[in-house]
């Protein structure tokens, strides 16, 4: 009997927990950096109630990681017994790709294998291109599949910004852009969407090309797409214009809109009302806010995007891009991006 109020007390401290976890999950992200590091092109999977981010190489890591277990308190995932080494996602590269510029990685689970789809520089083309890889721990290591390149157009200037969707239907897509704004291209910016194959590591058919560097706000390309399906719509979440915060810009061109699609390939819509997220000084400063990833937690969503690192005054504060998270709500098919102070 003397044991009862002792079980009683642990009961009610795990449900006070608990409770406070679950209130922490859902009000915390609200556009603010969650991981003042550089970690740029975020992109965010949810596996075993935990949250891994993917990011472009930094840090010595073609594939940098970082964990949170709540979406508020997001660490780099290092190496065991070696927190000062960084872990990485996919430490050996495929033969045509060479070191230090490997981008904008995403993630797809198909069966018990978790797919990496990357994109680094082809040796012998001087260009970007698309390559997957296979772990069966979305930790990895990943190892890359195939002696040449998933996707490179070669005559458009190259390929980056690989996008992974999976329809209600099964049927698996790879959104991409075609780097027309490469010196060796100097062409028009496409963002295209194919069908793949049943195991996501080949394409089937023709590309589509859905959207294109068409609008005043976009500047001389578009490029990171994200597919969202909305009911029997879907919404292509990008971005847009020059990414960098340039010295003399009080801030970034960088930004991001959307456009509404009838089908996973098209005919896609530039929605009149981008960009929907673009750089601001208050209440939240925010410059060149871009490269999206919409993700659910806790039974809604959000969307994580990365922003250059700015000090109190909102001017450059070193050549590093953040983590960001913000709640995704919509309005119809409309999204809405909720920052604080709004």
């Amino acid at each position: 009997m003397k044991h009862v109020p002792i079980i009683r007390f642990l009961r009610t401290l795990f449900l006070a927990l608990a409770a406070a976890a679950a209130v922490s999950v859902s009000a915390q992200p609200n556009g603010s950096a969650v991981l003042p590091t550089n970690f740029p092109d975020p992109f965010v999977l949810v596996h075993g109630g935990r949250y891994y981010a993917y990011a472009t190489n930094a840090n010595g890591a073609n594939v940098p990681m970082a964990f949170s277990n709540d979406l508020r308190s997001w660490n780099l995932l290092a190496v065991p017994n070696n927190p000062n080494a960084f872990h990485d996602a996919m430490p050996t590269l495929p033969a045509w790709a060479a070191r230090g510029r490997t981008w904008a990685p995403e993630v797809l689970r198909v069966g018990n294998n978790f797919i990496l789809y990357f994109t680094a520089h082809h040796r012998g083309r001087d260009q970007q291109c698309i390559g997957a890889a296979v772990s069966r721990d979305p930790r990895g290591p990943f190892v890359p599949r195939g002696g040449d390149p998933m996707v490179c157009q070669h005559r458009l200037g190259g390929t980056i910004d690989a996008n992974p969707f999976r329809d209600s239907d099964g049927q698996l897509y790879l959104y991409f852009k075609n780097d027309g704004n490469h010196p060796s291209a100097r062409t028009a910016t496409h963002l295209w969407g194919q069908r793949m194959a049943a195991d996501g590591l080949s394409l089937v058919g023709e590309p589509a090309a859905l959207v294109r560097n068409d609008a005043g706000w976009e500047g001389h390309l578009v490029e990171a797409p994200f597919m969202v399906r909305r009911g029997e719509r879907y919404v292509m979440f990008f971005s847009a214009n020059d990414y960098a915060w340039q010295r003399h810009q009080r801030l970034s061109n960088y930004a991001t809109g959307y456009a509404a699609c009838t089908t996973p390939l098209g005919p896609c819509t530039d929605s009149a009302a981008n960009p929907i997220l673009a750089s601001q000084r208050r209440p939240l400063c925010l410059s060149g806010p871009g490269h999206p990833a919409v993700f659910e937690a806790g039974g809604r969503q959000y969307i994580a995007f990365h922003a250059w690192a700015a000090r109190r005054n909102c001017s450059p504060a070193g050549d590093a891009r953040f983590l960001h998270i913000a709640p995704l709500n919509w309005n119809g098919d409309v999204p809405v991006i909720g920052l604080a102070g709004r």
